[in-house]
């Protein structure tokens, strides 16, 4: 059974960094493309980066030159690190796996950007 676990939310203030984790198990992880989204209460989930099966990533336009998604085959983990971090990207960040139509999701984590 696929499971992935979120791990690295916080609380951290405004211009700070965090670096969130997804663990993977039950799954061959190196043939999924893997993504973080974020969603806020009452809004709908949305894309913040996308890392494919040959490691080429993308990013929503937001996050652009202050996220980077990457990922570890050998530790079936994908990695989100945040820097400069606002208010606004305050929300529960979730990791998917993706292939073909199948898709997999983890609990999310939060973070609060906050003074």
């Amino acid at each position: 059974q696929a499971q992935l676990m979120e791990s690295g939310g916080g609380l951290v203030q405004p211009g700070g960094s965090l670096r969130l984790s997804c663990a993977a198990s039950g799954m061959l992880f190196s043939t999924y493309a893997m993504g973080w989204y974020r969603q806020v209460s009452g809004k709908q989930r949305e894309l913040v980066a996308r890392i494919a099966r040959d490691s080429i990533t993308n990013y929503a336009d937001f996050v652009k030159g202050r996220f980077t998604i990457s990922r570890d085959n050998a530790k079936n983990t994908v990695y989100l690190q945040m820097n400069s971090l606002q208010p606004e990207d305050t929300a529960v960040y979730y990791c998917k796996a993706a292939r073909y139509s199948i898709d997999f999701w983890g609990q999310g984590t939060q973070v609060t950007v906050s003074s």
